[in-house]
């Protein structure tokens, strides 16, 4: 340490080996991009932004709901002039990134030129056109939330604090752009959800009105998933594939129906595991920890005691 390093209590300066790490991580990513055929010459971001797309949701969820999830400041009078700004900079913010799946997909398809500009456009004002009809989507979960939790004291707790409600509001937009054949902007969405609720739902799942999550936590639905209208599940609960089909050359077979389909007015307790394209019936009661690949009729009741003896179910 040197006497002015000493005189000032300072630690002495750390060499990194920067350089030589630059260029060995240089190095490994060319290795990569030569592996995998990505030996064109890169220019700008070729992918959509994660950090973006999670302000874009930031805007959208204050849009949706301006005097709950919007500034602290936000007053009554002048709501509809925040959700037109706000909406104004997400929608801008959302077509860049359309913009960047589209080519990104055009380039993975061997197309090396394309012109998404028009395709994006039209992408991004369908969605626009459709938060109305989501956010009415919404109302019906809040709802559900607060009418199926006798601990909620009020729809606004619900909508302020319950990890539940979150992951449904980025669920209904993640999968309005899945359904517009963005899966990768569709995927950040999600996993931004799962990141911050511990509830991992697919994107590409259908998700019927009054859809409730209590707790939440460990909760996982895939993306094949049908769940009709006023079902309720609980924390840990499973609605999985229960086998995964290869091709030929042993790689998995993507985009076939794997998933349960829930019936309307189901209940699904905490822990159940729910797997294989099956259907559980209208009105059904799932108990906690059951581990279920079989259908079930209408307005079933399974329990672990009497899995012993159903036929219709197996453990």
């Amino acid at each position: 340490m040197s006497d002015s390093n000493a005189s000032q209590g300072r630690a002495p300066a750390i060499k990194w080996q920067l350089g030589r790490i630059v260029d060995e991580l240089q190095e490994a990513r060319n290795e990569w991009r030569s592996q995998y055929g990505r030996t064109r010459e890169l220019g700008s971001r070729e992918l959509p932004s994660r950090v973006v797309i999670s302000e874009i949701m930031e805007s959208l969820c204050s849009a949706l709901f301006p005097l709950r999830l919007g500034p602290s400041d936000l007053r009554a009078e002048s709501e509809n002039f925040f959700v037109g700004h706000v909406l104004d900079r997400a929608l801008n913010a959302l077509l860049g990134q359309v913009r960047l799946e589209l080519c990104y997909a055009a380039r993975q398809q061997g197309i090396s030129e394309c012109s998404v500009d028009e395709p994006a456009q039209r992408i991004v004002q369908d969605f626009a056109l459709a938060l109305p009809d989501l956010r009415r989507l919404l109302d019906s979960d809040v709802l559900a939330a607060y009418s199926g939790d006798p601990a909620a004291r009020s729809v606004d707790e619900v909508l302020l604090c319950y990890p539940g409600i979150l992951a449904v509001i980025y669920h209904r937009l993640a999968h309005q752009l899945y359904s517009s054949d963005l899966p990768l902007l569709a995927r950040i969405i999600a996993e931004l959800a799962h990141s911050a609720t511990g509830i991992d739902i697919h994107p590409g799942a259908k998700i019927g009105r009054s859809f409730f999550i209590d707790h939440g936590t460990g909760v996982v639905i895939g993306e094949t998933a049908i769940i009709g209208e006023r079902v309720r599940i609980y924390q840990a609960v499973t609605l999985g594939a229960k086998r995964f089909p290869a091709d030929e050359s042993g790689n998995l077979q993507k985009g076939h129906p794997r998933h349960p389909i829930v019936e309307d007015d189901v209940v699904i307790y905490a822990g159940a595991t729910i797997l294989g394209r099956i259907t559980i019936g209208k009105g059904s009661t799932i108990g906690g920890n059951v581990w279920l690949t079989r259908s079930v009729p209408a307005y079933s009741n399974v329990t672990q005691a009497n899995l012993q003896g159903c036929s219709s179910v197996d453990q």
